[in-house]
């Protein structure tokens, strides 16, 4: 039997990383692209004719509203998705977003996973994400030997929207452990310590994660590929701490990270969110030394 055809909503680079892998195991790819860049995959016009030629639809644009437009209208995907095909929303939107996609799915008869990944750039490249999925067991038996070629991990998290709000868990680990990074350098450099002990010194300690020792690499070099925009960071945050109010969580730390990111993203909105390493030394690096 041949492999199911995919169709990627939204093409940038993550998408275009997941696009590669998948064609490299045999899978025809076709894709629209209204933003992210272009490969050798065969482009189409609209959301509703990647809906009609694929039948696996990956949606990976950047927030609700783009979602929303991605779905809706006369060229949207769904005016062409049928009861058979399978969608896998690996864009990060919040909850809210998750659970009005869900009713839809079953408003149309369609097979729906939230599908958020946790990964950046290099493991989208090599296919080590790790895939988090909210949906009924079937669809995610379903649609695993797609998600095992894009990940090294599928972790079922329970039904539709659950993926969609442990991504944002996730993801609010991760900033606000990269705001409490940048203030320790912070310090460091404001104390006259030398900037690379500093800096090496946290990359080889082991409270230190793999993922922003990366991080560090690039406050040490300053420079700041975007394997994660800033933009993107400052978004989530965002998202999650509307969801944390809604439920009444308590998390005045990612409320500061949410900050310290807003602020960074006013200069780096296009650079890695680790620009706020460097964003922060700027603020003491004129300061005398005691």
């Amino acid at each position: 039997m041949s492999s199911p055809k995919i169709g990627f909503i939204g093409y940038g680079a993550m998408a275009q990383r997941m696009g590669a892998n998948l064609r490299k195991a045999g899978y025809p790819v076709v894709a629209f692209a209204p933003s992210g860049g272009k490969d050798e995959t065969e482009m189409l016009p609209s959301p509703r004719a990647i809906a009609e030629a694929a039948d696996v639809i990956i949606l990976c644009v950047p927030n609700d509203a783009a979602e929303n437009q991605s779905l809706h209208g006369e060229n949207g995907a769904l005016a062409g998705l049928t009861p058979d095909k399978l969608i896998l929303d690996t864009s990060t939107v919040s909850p809210d977003q998750a659970d009005a996609f869900a009713r839809l799915a079953a408003e149309h008869g369609f097979s729906l996973l939230d599908a958020p990944m946790s990964g950046s750039t290099p493991e989208a490249e090599t296919g080590d994400l790790v895939m988090l999925v909210g949906g009924d067991d079937a669809v995610v038996k379903r649609a695993q030997p797609v998600l095992d070629v894009i990940g090294k991990l599928t972790i079922h998290a329970g039904p539709a929207g659950s993926a969609a709000r442990l991504k944002l868990v996730v993801n609010g680990v991760m900033g606000a452990t990269l705001n409490i990074i940048a203030e320790g350098v912070t310090y460091g450099l404001a104390a006259g310590l030398d900037r690379d002990v500093v800096f090496e010194t946290l990359q080889q300690v082991a409270v230190v994660s793999p993922h922003h020792k990366r991080k560090l690499k690039m406050g040490q070099n300053r420079e700041f590929p975007s394997q994660f925009p800033t933009r993107l960071m400052s978004k989530d945050m965002g998202l999650l701490l509307d969801a944390g109010r809604k439920v009444g969580a308590f998390m005045p730390g990612m409320a500061v990270a949410d900050q310290a990111l807003a602020l960074s993203n006013r200069q780096h909105a296009n650079e890695d969110y680790s620009a706020l390493i460097g964003a922060m030394e700027h603020s003491v690096a004129n300061l005398p030394h005691k």
